[in-house]
């Protein structure tokens, strides 16, 4: 019976090796009503404190909604969206849901290529239209047939799948970066993503993302750009950070603090800080790299404490990732809140 048993057995102040037979059921029976007292009180313990009033304090204002299609591609610009556990939705656009690959399935972004900045979408009646300086446009639907390959891909080092698009999408892309062969994957829902603790190790939420980085959302606020312009003798633009949710009425990295936070009906936790790389000095007008700003300039006040270096390493901190608790919408204008409990 274990030590449990044992303990139990002791109240009764009855040996076990004497105890009668007859007391066994009765023994056995105020045991099992224990336990069930035990569990009963845990699990109403558990749902008074889920339901505990929380308190909301608006900390902001949604300034602008961004889906990014295509990874390392321009954004899209959405009024409202859905929030799925896979990052925002507007219909069958889908935030990082494509992804640019060499023939051997490995990613590719604006870090190795990045003129890929310069590729714009729009998405109209289930097609993605694709534009590019001294291209021609090129339209894809976003339902792809089911006798196209699905790729065996790779995304910072983890395993995932793609579906094909196709050999016209892959030659345009081909084409228009001139550097080797390429081909535009497609992720689908029925496929697995990559796990958050695969991805990073620390992170104690369970979720799973497509082609992102680290997490579904990814949210930075207009104060903390504007902070950061103060120190550039080049201002620096909100898409080089790619940002899903711009945030305004708020005070420079006031993001950094929002652990629990409710947008229209979605609730989101944060994960961790966004560490920055060289993708930000990618010039979002003209495709050009130049390795240095405003990466430089994060790294002389944005670095992260000591003491989470085995996190973050020597990138500087930009922006916050969330995981997506309660899945809903939201739309441009609407209050953001911090949730306290």
């Amino acid at each position: 019976m274990g030590a449990a048993g044992s303990s139990t057995l002791a109240c009764f102040a009855l040996p076990v090796s004497r105890r009668p037979a007859q007391l066994r059921p009765v023994w056995l029976g105020a045991a099992a009503l224990g336990l069930a007292a035990v569990v009963l009180g845990t699990v109403v313990w558990r749902r008074t404190r889920s339901r505990r009033p929380r308190r909301l304090q608006q900390v902001g204002t949604v300034a602008q909604l961004w889906i990014y299609p295509v990874k390392s591609c321009k954004g899209v610009a959405v009024s409202e969206a859905e929030c799925t556990a896979l990052g925002l939705r507007s219909g069958d656009l889908r935030d990082r849901f494509w992804l640019v690959i060499k023939e051997d399935g490995h990613m590719v972004t604006a870090r190795q290529e990045p003129r890929l900045v310069l590729v714009s979408i729009t998405y109209k009646d289930g097609r993605l239209t694709f534009e590019a300086p001294g291209m021609e446009q090129l339209v894809l639907r976003s339902k792809l047939p089911s006798s196209n390959r699905i790729h065996d891909c790779r995304v910072f080092g983890l395993d995932i799948k793609g579906r094909d698009c196709g050999d016209e999408v892959a030659q345009w892309f081909t084409n228009f970066l001139k550097t080797e062969s390429f081909r535009l994957v497609q992720f689908e829902k029925s496929m697995k993503g990559r796990v958050a603790k695969n991805i990073v190790p620390s992170v104690v939420q369970n979720y799973q993302v497509a082609y992102p980085d680290c997490s579904p959302v990814h949210i930075l606020s207009e104060a903390s750009l504007a902070d950061l312009n103060t120190r550039l003798a080049k201002k620096a633009k909100m898409d080089q950070f790619r940002p899903n949710i711009v945030v305004t009425g708020c005070a420079a990295f006031e993001e950094d603090t929002w652990e629990d936070i409710l947008i229209g009906s979605t609730e989101m936790k944060k994960v961790l800080a966004c560490p920055r790389c060289i993708m930000t000095t990618v010039d979002p007008d003209t495709g050009v790299i130049d390795r240095k700003e405003p990466l430089e300039t994060l790294k002389s006040y944005r670095l992260c404490d000591p003491s989470e270096r085995n996190i973050y390493k020597s990138s500087p901190l930009f922006g916050m990732y969330y995981s997506v608790e309660k899945l809903g919408s939201l739309k441009v204008g609407d209050p953001v809140y911090r949730m306290v409990w």
